[in-house]
């Protein structure tokens, strides 16, 4: 039975319907990366940068541009200024951990640790920064320290470093809070005298606190010092150092075999996160806020308008219900919104989007920042929009602007109980006084 609130059981990750340009041409001052020369351009230069992690159709980011080209401008031969679409090179932009935009990351001594820029988004407040951070790079180089992993960090026995996040395991406590846990675990196995395992650490750590705040813990990073605890080491077969190992719940452990750094780290983290990640809701539109919110929080909402209770009963309603579940699972990586609503409940809205009247179920995809939607030609199965909302992902389909430019009055209803529909209660007629007989004789 459904109410008002479906949840998914999957995940939603989208590419835009509608092609959208990059916000920075050539004849810019800020230099354009991507997978192909962000690690020749950034990782491997001497200098500071600035890098811009956005997608086209964010309207902060949109706002940005302007002031990102005026710095660039201004730190022209002094500091380096880049922009990455993090949309259209997801890759990149899940290697350090980019999950809202515009995000601003500062790279420089230490190419493998970049700071988040948490200033202000105007030109002067930019280049500001810039110099700050400009400031101590210079510095430190002058007192001769690199940026490097060396310069203050100190073993797992001197506790030094801040490990808050890391959760020390143990012989005793593995069992209990990996083995029967519902989150899921990256443990490293480490000896306290390998080198490679201290440099880790510092890594690892902050790793660990960046992940438990982007998952609400829900992907946790541990240690093992597998000198001590050896039973552990024995029963995972652990053989050099560090060994790092993800643990799902009702899975064999599996070896992580990705990059040792804070970004790489997190960008596996994260990626787990998404595939184990409580799933979005399937919200029927019972009122203005229920359509507004979904369709604003999220780059596209799908809307479906099922058939009247009357026509199809409860159990019909849920198979197409179910239908929704099932791509909103396929799909759950895109982060889409997802709705539906009873035909003629909403008209107004049916109308904008060109449904109205006739051809139930059907479905519209609706890019709410552009005001533009899709809809769904084939039929109303698996397969007919799985075929449909691929077409989306990849840019194709055709699109139409929403009747009237915005979305049109939302009527408050009561959600759907879960059960059958049933008639209007019609009033009793007594007809003990009506002489059958006479009926349909014509009056003289």
């Amino acid at each position: 039975m459904y109410s008002a609130r479906y949840h998914l059981k999957g995940t939603v990750s989208c590419t835009l319907f509608l092609a959208v340009n990059g916000l920075y041409s050539a004849s810019d001052d800020v230099i354009e990366l991507t997978p192909a020369n962000f690690n020749k351009e950034v990782i491997q230069s001497e200098s500071l940068w600035l890098v811009e992690f956005y997608a086209p159709w964010c309207g902060h980011c949109q706002r940005l541009t302007p002031e990102w080209k005026k710095a660039a401008t201004a730190l022209k031969g002094v500091v380096k200024v880049g922009a990455v679409d993090a949309d259209k090179h997801q890759s990149l932009g899940g290697q350090y951990g980019v999950r809202g935009f515009p995000t601003i990351k500062i790279f420089g001594a230490n190419k493998n640790k970049a700071e988040d820029y948490q200033g202000g988004r105007t030109s002067d407040a930019i280049v500001d920064a810039a110099l700050s951070a400009l400031r101590s790079l210079v510095k430190e180089r002058l007192s001769g320290r690199s940026g490097g992993y060396s310069s203050g960090k100190q073993s797992r026995e001197s506790g030094g470093g801040d490990k808050k996040d890391v959760i020390e395991l143990t012989d005793d406590s593995f069992d209990k809070n990996v083995i029967n846990s519902d989150d899921v675990w990256m443990v490293e196995f480490y000896a306290p005298w390998c080198g490679h395992c201290k440099n880790l650490e510092p890594e690892w750590a902050a790793a660990a606190t960046e992940v438990k705040e982007q998952t609400k813990g829900k992907v946790k990073l541990a240690a093992v010092d597998a000198t001590v605890n050896q039973m552990l080491a024995g029963r995972y077969g652990i053989r050099g150092f560090p060994t790092i190992k993800i643990f799902q719940k009702g899975e064999d452990p599996v070896d992580y075999d990705g990059g040792r750094t804070r970004s790489d780290i997190i960008a596996r983290a994260l990626d787990l996160f998404s595939d184990n990640a409580p799933p979005p809701e399937l919200l029927e539109i019972i009122s203005e806020d229920v359509l507004k919110s979904t369709c604003d929080a999220h780059q596209l909402c799908i809307i479906s308008v099922l058939p009247h209770i009357l026509d199809t009963g409860a159990s019909g309603r849920n198979s197409y219900l179910d239908v929704m579940l099932k791509m909103a699972e396929k799909y759950k990586k895109k982060m889409w919104g997802w709705l539906w609503t009873e035909a003629g409940a909403q008209s107004d809205l049916e109308s904008s989007l060109g449904i109205g009247g006739f051809g139930y179920p059907a479905m519209a995809a609706i890019n709410a920042r552009k005001m533009k939607f899709a809809l769904l030609k084939g039929s109303f199965s698996e397969q007919g929009i799985n075929e449909f909302l691929r077409e989306l992902s990849v840019g194709r389909g055709s699109t139409a602007p929403v009747g009237g430019g915005a979305f049109p009055k939302i009527h408050s209803v009561e959600p759907w109980d879960g059960k059958d529909g049933e008639l209007p209660v019609e009033d009793d007629i007594d007809l003990s006084d009506v002489d059958l007989d006479d009926l349909g004789k014509d009056e003289l």
